[in-house]
C-alpha cells in the first residue's frame, strides 16, 4: 500500500505522552504504531519521523519540509500550529497560508498527504477558550485539504478524545490510550488494515467541585507556569532534540 512514510510536526507526531524509555527520544505515539502497521504489508517498507516537541507551524516548515521531501514519500503526515494557537496572539489567516503552501509542495510528489483537524477542548475549562481559534484553524485545514486532494483525520468529531482520560496530566499531550486512538483513526482514513484496538476504560469517576478545583490547582503549578516559564525566556521544551527518526529506516512490529 505505502511503502515510505514520513510524519511532519510538533510533540503530537512525535508522540510526547506515550512514554516508552526504549524509544527514540524516549516516546512511542501513534506514527511509530502507525508505521508499524503498514509495515506490515510491506516487506520494503521504511519510516522517517522529523517532528520535534515545542515547534511553532513556521519551525516546522522551515526545518522539516525540505528534508521530507528529499525522502521522496508516498505517504506524509503534517499536524503543525498548535502551539501557535496557544500564544496570545497568533493570525490564523497568515499561518494557514504558509500551511497551505506547503501541503502544495507535498502533494505535487504525488504522494498521499494526511492532515488533522484540531481536537475540541470543550471539557476542559481552560482549553475551553481556545475552541474558537482552533475552530477558525480546522475550517482551513479542511479547505487546505478539499483543494489539494490531501485526506484528514477529524480530531474534532472524534468524541472519544473529549474524554480527559486519554489526556496527559498537562492536558496538552494526549497519553497512550490518545495515541492508540490517533493511529487506529489514521490507519482508518487511510482505509489500511490494522490490529489496533482503543484502551478499554472503563466508567469514568465523577469528581467533585472541590475536587476539579484542586486538580487545577495543580495542574497550573506544575504545568502551566513552567510552560509560562519557558515562553518568558525564550526557551522551548525540544530545545536540543532532534527528530527521533531522521532518515527513513526500517521499523520492527511492537505491542
Amino acid at each position: 500500500m505505502f511503502s515510505r512514510f514520513v510524519a511532519l510536526g510538533d510533540s503530537f507526531t512525535e508522540g510526547v505522552g506515550d512514554d516508552d524509555p526504549d524509544a527514540p527520544n524516549g516516546v512511542r505515539g501513534w506514527a511509530d504504531r502507525v508505521a508499524e502497521q503498514l509495515a506490515h504489508h510491506h516487506d520494503g517498507f521504511a519510516y522517517a519521523n522529523l517532528a520535534i516537541r515545542g515547534r511553532l507551524l513556521q519551525q516546522v516548515l522551515d526545518e522539516q519540509l525540505a528534508p521530507a521531501l528529499e525522502m521522496k514519500p508516498d505517504l506524509v503526515t503534517m499536524y503543525a500550529g498548535g502551539n501557535d494557537l496557544m500564544r496570545p496572539k497568533v493570525d490564523i489567516d497568515a499561518l494557514c497560508d504558509d500551511y497551505e503552501a506547503a501541503v502544495d509542495q507535498l502533494a505535487a510528489t504525488g504522494a498521499t498527504v494526511v492532515l488533522f483537524t484540531g481536537a475540541d477542548g470543550v471539557e476542559d475549562p481552560i482549553f475551553r477558550r481556545m475552541r474558537g481559534r482552533t475552530a477558525v484553524y480546522n475550517e482551513h485545514v479542511r479547505l487546505i485539504a478539499a483543494r489539494h486532494g490531501a485526506l484528514v483525520v477529524d480530531m474534532w468529531a472524534m468524541r472519544a478524545l473529549r474524554d480527559r482520560r486519554v489526556w496527559s496530566a498537562d492536558r496538552i499531550h494526549l497519553n497512550t490510550a490518545g495515541h492508540v486512538l490517533i493511529a487506529a483513526a489514521v490507519l482508518d482514513t487511510l482505509g489500511a488494515k490494522h490490529d489496533i484496538t482503543p484502551t478499554p476504560l472503563g466508567k469514568a469517576v465523577v469528581r467533585s467541585r472541590q475536587q476539579r478545583l484542586l486538580e487545577n490547582l495543580r495542574w497550573a503549578r506544575e504545568h502551566a507556569l513552567p510552560w509560562l516559564g519557558r515562553r518568558l525566556r525564550g526557551t522551548s521544551s525540544g530545545d536540543g532534540l532532534a527528530p527521533k527518526r531522521p532518515t527513513l529506516t526500517p521499523i520492527t512490529s511492537r505491542r
